[in-house]
């Protein structure tokens, strides 16, 4: 036994060893504390075996002379090579045997596991048991693999997430990151390297949407009317052919096609008119001579014209019948192409109705994936999902269908058209177990739910499984990482954020109203002006520009910001305002 030494292994079976802790009277350093967490080595002939605690027992040593307890250690990886450059190595080659000396690891060992070994490395705090080893993420492994931050509500799930974006778009300055941000909260985390998009500013034609997601917007998430798609599925590719004749007719008297042969399909992403969608349900409604048919079709039109004249969802239908293919636009506004140095975009999702939330959280992840799939992967792009249970959930009777798939198919096939998934969440239990199971590096904060716990014990394949145990007394900014994209499964503590770079949620929310914030009936005005015009028209001769400039300027100076702004898009109108050629 070394002099260091405070035990010695008595048991090896597989990745776990038992180890005997030496009575007080034989250790010669007696400040040691061998308790659950704590990384230990055991020196091997040819090897230093890394190994962590995870039990710690005086039961079965009542009548040892030798040992005052026992300890339970999980075998993770060990340390090689010559000692001016050793090189740790996951996994053991080299077990441990019966009464191999067992020491308190050193920084300098510490420091060896935990260097970065290229320059891909992002640092993102420290390990709780030594403040001063820093904690590095292998940034290519993590995003080319997937990962997901979990944790309950409070403990910094959100600032962890503010913290790892910053420091990928440290790392890879070119990398592009849309964000679903569900509670409007990072808006001001990334500064003017994010671009902040809202339903005032967003411009999304509504014939990008799919034949499910635009069901789902004109029947408010609710199941459609057999008859009523039934219509639907037949005039939407016509009212494409219509359309594409428009284009393609370049002089009067131009012989026309049969909208019909044009080979469009429901979900083929081409441009149509809504006057031309309505005049073609119109045309048959038209041929019908019995009452109760014609009565479907005159449902389906009140339906269109209905969600199209709601100023809420202005966002799809602004310009509805003026037409023009902006998909191009569309794409590289939504996913900065080119960056103009903001190479991430910030959804904000809660102004949205949250009717068309589901599809329009669809519609922009299957338009994420497509558009790598058929670039090739050629401009690699991360999207982290914010509450990402509400969109993939594990019961399928909850959600929205194509919403799910959408993200699934990201999660199992987006790293081979460089499309890389980031999932938060509070209830992991509640998420997909097929797409969690997908994200080899887990940042796991404190979870009480016993459901998330073990669907956590089920992801995780590592030896250091046991170090699960420990999720529900983390504290706040406390994390244990696993997989792929660290060294070892760790436990650490993220590094402080800058204010500027807290989410609104943390840095300005508080339950005990500041003296000063003036809540009188001008502020109160000032909020209802804001709410009624989410939901009204603000101009009646529906000029987008000016209705804008109004919602804007809506607010007094001096009243609060219920949203972070970071300024209007000066390009957001020219969408979806090409003319006709």
């Amino acid at each position: 036994m070394t002099v260091t030494s405070f035990g010695q292994v008595i048991s090896v079976r597989g990745s776990q060893a038992r180890v005997g802790i030496l009575a007080a009277k034989q250790l010669s350093v007696s400040e040691i504390r061998a308790t659950v967490g704590r990384f230990i080595s055991i020196r091997a002939p040819h090897a230093t075996i890394v190994a962590l605690i995870t039990e710690v027992s005086s039961e079965a040593v009542a009548d040892s002379q030798t040992y005052v307890a026992t300890a339970s250690v999980d075998l993770l990886g060990e340390i090689l090579g010559p000692a001016e450059r050793p090189k740790f190595q996951r996994g053991v080659t080299h077990y441990p045997t019966i009464g191999d000396a067992v020491e308190m690891i050193t920084s300098q060992e510490l420091r060896t596991i935990y260097t970065p070994t290229g320059g891909d490395q992002i640092d993102i705090g420290a390990l709780q048991q030594d403040p001063s080893v820093r904690a590095y993420v292998n940034v290519e492994e993590m995003l080319s693999k997937h990962f997901a931050v979990l944790g309950s509500t409070g403990v910094g799930k959100s600032t962890g997430v503010s913290l790892l974006l910053n420091e990928i778009l440290k790392a890879r300055p070119n990398l592009r990151i849309f964000l679903l941000d569900v509670h409007n909260e990072y808006g001001r985390c990334f500064g003017d390297r994010a671009l902040v998009l809202n339903p005032r500013n967003l411009k999304l034609p509504f014939w990008l949407f799919n034949f499910e997601e635009i069901v789902d917007v004109l029947f408010g998430g609710r199941p459609g009317v057999p008859e009523e798609l039934d219509i639907l599925a037949e005039v939407i590719p016509l009212a494409k052919g219509v359309y594409t004749q428009y284009q393609s007719t370049d002089r009067i008297g131009l012989k026309r096609a049969d909208p019909k042969m044009v080979g469009y399909t429901v979900d083929t992403p081409v441009p149509y008119r809504l006057v031309d969608l309505i005049n073609q349900i119109d045309e048959r409604m038209g041929k019908l001579e019995n009452r109760s048919s014609r009565i479907i079709y005159h449902k389906l039109i009140s339906r269109i014209e209905t969600v199209r004249n709601d100023p809420r969802y202005a966002f799809m239908f602004d310009n509805a019948n003026v037409g023009g293919d902006t998909m191009a636009e569309v794409i590289s506004h939504l996913f900065r192409l080119p960056a103009n140095g903001r190479p991430m975009t910030v959804m904000q999702l809660a102004g949205f109705p949250a009717e068309v939330v589901d599809s329009v959280v669809s519609v922009l992840c299957r338009m994420a994936f497509d558009f790598g799939l058929w670039s090739d992967g050629v401009s690699p792009l991360l999207f982290i999902c914010e509450e990402a249970h509400r969109y993939a959930a594990a019961d399928r009777s909850i959600g929205f269908g194509p919403t799910r798939k959408a993200v699934s198919r990201i999660a199992k096939e987006g790293r081979k058209y460089g499309v890389y998934l980031g999932l938060v969440t509070q209830r992991p239990a509640e998420l997909d177990a097929t797409i969690i199971s997908q994200c080899n590096t887990l940042f796991t904060m404190r979870l009480a739910n016993e459901r998330d716990q073990s669907l956590l014990r089920s992801a995780v394949s590592d030896a250091a499984a046991n170090l699960l145990s420990f999720v529900p007394s983390l504290g706040t900014r406390e994390v244990l990482a696993f997989g792929e994209g660290v060294a070892l499964p760790t436990r650490l503590r993220f590094k402080e954020v800058p204010p500027h770079q807290m989410p609104r949620s943390e840095a300005t929310i508080a339950t005990v109203p500041s003296i000063n914030a003036g809540h009188d009936m001008h502020f109160v005005s000032a909020v209802l002006e804001r709410w009624r015009g989410a939901t009204s028209s603000r101009d009646a001769q529906g000029d987008s520009v000016s209705s804008d400039r109004g919602a804007g300027l809506s607010m007094p100076l001096d009243a609060p910001l219920l949203q972070p702004s970071m300024g209007l898009d000066p390009d957001r109108f020219s969408l979806l305002k090409k003319p006709l050629r």
